[in-house]
């Protein structure tokens, strides 16, 4: 499991750390394992042509350190310093005694280098880069691969908001600890790619932030036993679908099936739809807890204005996930007053009328609304998105590490729903069935849009779901 804590903890284990160590050996660790990536990005070192954008904390400190070690080995490094006066004194001398130098014209250096190394600002930062930094980043970004120090520097560390001008990186290298702005966009879409360094933090047990691997799902998705039978492995109750948007019904029913469910009661006006495609359906015409027995319910695709079956399925004591139309009439009161779980699935325009806000704020502050609607709700949210995100009032935030923009295309949050109904009915917890679903949902759309990418559609995502399956369980 990948990791992440916040800034507050990572910078309380490197006290502890430094405090048991000389002088700047902590630096230095940091340096190696930033000079060691930047020169397999670089393929050969010697006679090539680095830039350090330096800032004046330590992260400037980490970059000259790095730069010195690279000059060592025959490249030639220029040291852009944005505060000359604040620069890391012995990281600099460190770089000139090596034979680097500070850049009397950064623009003209950039224009003709092979690697950058952003280290403007740390991960104490906040707000966006002031306008002479934004113009370096701007340059630096088009002139050659950006590798950021610790995180890009104009995003937040904690929240992964980008609340101005920031550094668009093709690599960061981290040290200690993944930070939260890494994993989230939309910070998360400017760091590239993720190398982590050990620098010998003794962190928490449990961490602030958690992405789930192909081990941890592959241990925490259920199979069935010789014994099993379709209760055993899970039924689950589907309220979707309409006269308008029988679609609806039909995508997130091949989700649950495709999911693992042992069987599918199906309850809507989309019954000959959803039996043309599923004849293993079992369907009725309602109300929901006439239904017949089920292990969870999964409520809201397509459904449009009829709410009373929403009532109804929020009075049974099986975990209940709501999605879509179903949403528009939820009450915080009526969800906390529920005795199993509720697993709300919004995406950013329907957490943002949940919360009484605009979509792009949202959009800009994804852990802030997730951690929101998840305390007013006392409820488990899975907040869809370019990084999906699962909350819940306490423990770790999920963060799913297999989205793509082939997602973003009608019917794919139906199918979610179906999947991670699946789940809940096989007993996972709210987190789990969410974070598992999520998982082999980015998984199978990834599948479908193959190597190269290309545009899927929901249905083909639900296809998919079992070799995803099997690619997690190998």
């Amino acid at each position: 499991m990948r990791t992440a804590y916040s800034v507050s903890t990572v910078r309380a284990a490197e006290r502890d750390l430094m405090a048991r160590l000389p002088e700047g050996a902590l630096m230095q660790r940091a340096a190696a394992g930033l000079a060691a990536a930047c020169r397999e990005l670089l393929g050969r070192v010697y006679g090539s042509r680095v830039v350090l954008l330096v800032g004046s904390g330590d992260n400037g400190g980490d970059a000259l350190y790095a730069g010195a070690r690279l000059a060592r080995r025959g490249a030639g490094v220029v040291a852009v310093l944005l505060s000359p006066e604040r620069a890391h004194q012995g990281g600099l001398g460190a770089l000139r005694a090596a034979g680097g130098r500070v850049s009397d014209d950064a623009l003209r250096d950039l224009a003709r280098c092979d690697l950058v190394v952003d280290g403007i600002v740390g991960i104490g930062g906040r707000g966006g880069l002031r306008p002479d930094a934004a113009e370096l980043a701007r340059a630096a970004w088009e002139s050659a691969p950006v590798v950021a120090v610790d995180l890009p520097s104009g995003v937040d560390a904690d929240s992964g908001e980008v609340p101005g001008a920031a550094v668009r990186a093709d690599a960061t290298v981290t040290f200690g600890a993944y930070k939260p702005g890494l994993l989230i966009d939309p910070a998360r879409e400017r760091a590239g790619a993720l190398r982590l360094v050990d620098i010998g933090l003794t962190l928490p047990g449990e961490a602030e932030f958690e992405a789930l691997q192909h081990a941890d799902v592959a241990e925490l998705l259920p199979r069935p036993a010789a014994e099993s039978d379709k209760y055993r492995r899970g039924v689950v109750g589907v309220v979707a679908g309409s006269a308008r948007y029988p679609g609806a019904a039909v995508l997130a029913v091949a989700g649950a099936l495709r999911g693992g469910a042992g069987a599918v009661r199906y309850v809507g006006p989309a019954a000959d739809a959803v039996l043309a495609r599923f004849p293993e359906t079992l369907v009725h015409a309602g109300p929901p807890h006439k239904a017949g027995r089920v292990q969870s319910w999964v409520i809201g695709p397509g459904i449009g204005d009829e709410s009373d079956a929403l009532e109804d399925v929020l009075a049974s004591d099986v975990p209940v996930l709501v999605d879509a139309d179903g949403l528009r009439f939820l009450t915080p009161e009526r969800v906390r007053a529920r005795t199993a779980e509720t697993l709300l699935t919004p995406h950013a325009g329907e957490a943002a009328a949940l919360l009484g806000r605009g979509r792009d704020e949202v959009e800009a502050e994804r852990l802030a609304s997730v951690r929101e609607l998840a305390a007013r709700y006392a409820a488990t949210v899975l907040l869809k998105g370019s990084t999906t995100l699962v909350a819940r009032e306490s423990g770790p935030v999920r963060v799913n590490p297999t989205g793509t923009g082939w997602l973003a295309t009608a019917g794919s949050g139906d199918v979610l729903s179906g999947v991670t109904g699946s789940l809940l009915a096989a007993g996972l917890p709210a987190r789990d069935a969410a974070s598992v679903g999520a998982y082999l949902h980015g998984l199978a759309a990834r599948r479908a849009a193959g190597p190269e990418g290309a545009p899927i559609l929901a249905t083909e995502v639900a296809d998919h779901l079992g070799a995803a399956w099997r690619d997690v369980t190998g």
